[in-house]
């Protein structure tokens, strides 16, 4: 659990189209094996810590002849962004992903002390 110790509470979020790989038959959906997509996603505001960050799928197109096999992550959250991360591996075939994310945490306080080293 992440306590938040001021009333400057962020939450900021989006939609991103990740990859829309059956148009040009890209390695998502011509390829086997494990695959991985990542896109650095940037915070509107700087969060004073890393936030909590939930990412989820709002667009998943898939062909429906192989098993559909994915993952979704939010990985290398700083106080400025994050990679959000499509993986998928075996013989599923995905043609094209959307994934969404929230990011809720402290934001900097006006009377916050920065003692530099």
């Amino acid at each position: 659990m992440k306590r938040i110790r001021n009333s400057y509470v962020g939450v900021d979020q989006g939609d991103v189209a990740l990859f829309s790989d059956f148009e040009e038959n890209g390695q998502m959906w011509t390829g086997d094996g494990p695959r991985e997509r990542r896109k650095l996603v940037k915070f509107r505001s700087t969060y004073r810590m890393p936030p909590a960050v939930h990412v989820s799928l709002s667009l998943w197109d898939m062909d429906s002849g192989p098993n559909i096999r994915s993952e979704v992550a939010a990985e290398e959250i700083t106080n400025l962004g994050f990679q959000l991360v499509f993986r998928t591996w075996g013989d599923s075939r995905v043609a094209r992903v959307r994934m969404s994310w929230m990011a809720i945490g402290e934001l900097a306080y006006a009377d916050d002390w920065v003692i530099a080293d």
